[in-house]
């Protein structure tokens, strides 16, 4: 089993814009907020709502859902059946992963088309606190793609730097149908906040006594004040949840910071060099509310220490950088540390460029249409498979599996061609006791739930991550925007994978890499569940394995 996570005159608006509900107050809100964005947030609603739609079709087609018996293919179009009788019927392209769907996009259903996926999610006839939360989910997400879509309207200006590239994904999550969702924002907040609308935000400064503060790793000096700790503190969980400690006081300077592809981890401006910080933000984005977990404080920095160790080791120090967890801590309400109350600092990616390199999140490389690749497409992707293959899979092998999606996994460019490989987000890596141990290594002691001996958990981590993530990313784009073959690219990567596991002792986890199919996250599956925090996969083809 896997591992478990943790104004302007308003144009004439059709009918079916208004299928979310709640739209009109949105709109009256981004009428007071943004007047300008109002007639380019209504021309992007249409394709904003048939992309999620399209999203939500796919994972019909592809994950575990309650109340989907089968589907089947009848030419270009796939029919979904119901448990409680019926059938949905709609393109096949459009339930591809990455696909492109046109704004005119619907799902056809026993009582007519189908165009809001709401509406999509109510065809499972679904009685449940969870369905009735996602529905609201994907309603917000609509909402924020298109506001996305409609503030970067124009913008043409490539990344001048490796925070412009991580603000550059438009579109969120280049799969999760709940790819913009910002539950507990108000479209304020959200032009305020969110890295696709480009602000610096002021972080405070909450100044937090020695005796209520529980720290792991160092903390920098520049944020102590005596005996007391300033801890960056998110402007919103400022407003939303320090009200319910007014014990706490924020002092008066700030830190202003530029948010990161993440919405929570942010880039320090003038201050602490070399750092981003990560704070707990109760919010819902796509999976998660994202507050940071005491176990995350307390494991972050000794699995810096350990996952770093292992690479050198391994002899890759060279081609793959691990953005460090320095150090972090909660504030103690009621004598426990809080999870709405914490925050992590990280080595920044500029601690690991020299001059005329910038750092990219490997999904940016996608939602950008490759813009920042130069050369030949095959050649690219061989060249990057080089850096990240050979550590990623000895890792695997050694006892620690990466979780290597397209957010927490970083190609350096120089003149645009990979040069290194980053990986930041310690929370994801699970490990293996048993393969550390065969290599010379002990665990430390670590307080979350990171460390088993289920070989299929951590393959799922790794593959559902770099395969069925980054790598299918990259294929999509190169093949789009560069008319790369598929095949061919597939080939360059499957090739370095085959040499990599064939110098593997034991070659372990050789026929999970060239098996049938690979894993990927069932997110709506996730998303419907009880336990919504709980890792669940479904599978897919493995490209590695049909490009033989």
């Amino acid at each position: 089993m896997p591992f478990e996570e943790t104004r302007l005159e308003e144009p004439r608006l059709e009918e079916p814009l208004f299928a979310e509900p709640r739209l009109e107050e949105r709109l009256e809100e981004l009428r007071r907020t943004r007047p300008a964005l109002v007639e380019p947030f209504t021309t992007a609603l249409p394709g904003a709502r048939a992309s999620v739609l399209g999203r939500l079709w796919g994972a019909f087609v592809r994950e575990p859902l309650p109340g989907v018996t089968r589907h089947r293919r009848e030419g270009d179009t796939l029919v979904v059946e119901l448990r409680r009788g019926g059938s949905l019927s709609a393109a096949e392209s459009c339930a591809r992963r990455f696909a492109e769907v046109p704004e005119d996009f619907t799902v056809s259903g026993p009582e007519g088309r189908i165009s809001g996926p709401a509406q999509l999610l109510a065809r499972l006839c679904l009685r449940t606190p969870a369905a009735d939360r996602l529905a609201a989910e994907l309603d917000n997400s609509v909402v924020n793609l298109a506001l996305a879509r409609a503030a970067e309207a124009g913008r043409t200006a490539p990344p001048a730097d490796s925070t412009d590239a991580e603000q550059a994904v438009v579109d969120g999550h280049p799969q999760h149908p709940c790819c913009r969702t910002r539950t507990g924002m108000s479209i304020a907040d959200v032009l305020a906040y969110a890295p696709e609308h480009h602000p610096v935000v002021q972080l405070a400064l909450l100044r937090v006594p020695a005796d209520r503060w529980r720290g792991a790793g160092s903390w920098p000096r520049r944020l102590r004040d005596g005996d007391s700790v300033l801890m960056p503190l998110h402007p919103w969980q400022r407003d939303h949840v320090l009200a319910h400690d007014p014990d706490l006081v924020v002092v008066e300077e700030t830190v202003p910071a530029r948010p990161l592809l993440s919405l929570r981890t942010l880039a320090p401006l003038g201050v602490l060099p070399g750092c981003h910080i990560k704070t707990a933000l109760d919010v819902q984005v796509t999976n998660y509310r994202r507050t940071i977990s005491p176990a995350e404080v307390a494991d972050g920095p000794p699995l810096s220490d350990l996952v770093s160790a292992v690479i050198d080791k391994a002899g890759y120090g060279g081609s793959l950088r691990v953005l460090r967890e320095l150090g972090g801590g909660a504030v103690c309400v009621d004598g426990q540390p809080s999870a709405g109350l914490a925050v992590m600092v990280r080595e920044s990616s500029e601690c690991h460029l020299g001059a005329g390199e910038i750092a990219v999140p490997l999904t940016a490389v996608h939602a950008t249409g490759a813009a920042m690749v130069q050369g030949d497409p095959v050649r690219w992707l061989a060249d990057f498979a080089e850096l990240v293959l050979p550590p990623a899979l000895t890792l695997l092998s050694m006892g620690v599996a990466l979780e290597a999606h397209g957010q927490n996994t970083l190609v350096v460019l120089r003149d645009g061609r990979p040069v290194r490989v980053l990986y930041r987000d310690l929370d994801g890596v699970r490990v293996s006791p048993r393969r550390l141990a065969r290599c010379g290594f002990t665990l430390p002691p670590l307080l979350g739930t990171r460390a088993g001996e289920d070989v299929d958990a951590l393959r799922a981590k790794l593959f559902g991550g770099l395969v069925s993530g980054v790598f299918s990313e990259l294929v999509d784009v190169l093949t789009r925007t560069r008319e790369a073959e598929p095949r061919e690219l597939w080939g360059a990567v499957r090739e370095i994978a085959r040499r990599v596991c064939a110098g593997l002792p034991g070659r372990e986890d050789e026929a999970a890499v060239f098996g049938d199919t690979m894993p990927l996250k069932a997110t709506i599956a996730m998303r419907l569940a009880d336990n919504p925090g709980k890792a669940q996969w479904t599978s897919v083809p493995n490209p590695l394995a049909q490009c033989r």
